[in-house]
């Protein structure tokens, strides 16, 4: 069970969204690369990276900011929003980006992801966030007819390293993660699936390392630690004692 610290970055700061809406956005940290160095220090082994603004571009818009994360950062990154072609896999992973989330086009454009997977094997994730059920896309803008099983299961031999699972309706808001719905998903496919939205205390990462959840890779936490409700020494002392 990896847990990922999230960094969501709009206008090159550090922010929270709650249910996706950008109009309702809390400014944590105005230096994202500080931030990343402060997840590192706490022991964190592995950083999870939003370019908000490039969602909705569909394009990369912070790419400063990363860069920058990359430069004072060892731990392995996996970053998602605004990444719709080949072209972009290719660059990022080149930068060193460890994994590529790809979301709206997983959607509009499932022989991206396949051939991006193909190409880079290991390095390529999918991200998929519902609404009610049904994937939203275009960072959360429009709501699509499908669900996130029918996605999931069209990269079942793609060779995807993993699936990226938000519960939108939670999103920010410290409700606690949708782990019923993320576990019928794991269990539906092989691909590794990591629980995202609304992680909310410690009682959620106890839950991810419950013998049911044990096909889960991980979960995302975001305001959960910004606004301290989440101890990172004790969630990760957990995590450690559970790998024994």
């Amino acid at each position: 069970m990896i847990l990922f610290p999230a960094i969501d970055l709009k206008n090159g700061q550090c922010v929270r969204l709650e249910q996706g809406d950008m109009a309702r956005a809390t400014v944590f940290n105005l230096d994202p690369a500080a931030q990343a160095k402060s997840f590192a220090d706490q022991g964190f082994e592995y950083l999870h990276v939003v370019d908000l603004d490039g969602a909705f571009a569909g394009k990369p818009m912070n790419a400063q900011a990363v860069e920058a994360m990359l430069k004072i950062v060892k731990m392995p990154v996996q970053l998602g929003g605004g990444i719709r072609d080949l072209k972009t896999v290719e660059a990022w992973l080149n930068k060193g980006i460890t994994r590529v989330i790809i979301g709206t086009a997983a959607v509009r454009d499932p022989e991206l992801v396949k051939t991006a997977a193909k190409t880079f094997p290991g390095r390529v994730a999918v991200g998929l966030d519902a609404r009610d059920g049904k994937v939203a896309v275009e960072g959360w803008a429009e709501t699509s007819e499908v669900t996130a099983l029918d996605i999931a299961k069209r990269f079942e031999d793609a060779g995807v390293a993993a699936i990226i699972f938000t519960d939108i309706a939670r999103d920010g808001l410290l409700k606690g993660l949708n782990l019923d719905a993320t576990i019928a998903l794991g269990d539906a496919i092989s691909i590794p699936v990591i629980a995202s939205g609304g992680l909310a205390s410690i009682e959620d990462v106890k839950a991810m390392l419950t013998p049911r959840a044990r096909k889960l890779e991980g979960a995302i936490a975001g305001r959960a630690l910004y606004d301290g409700r989440l101890d990172p020494a004790e969630a990760l002392a957990l995590i450690r004692a559970a790998r024994g």
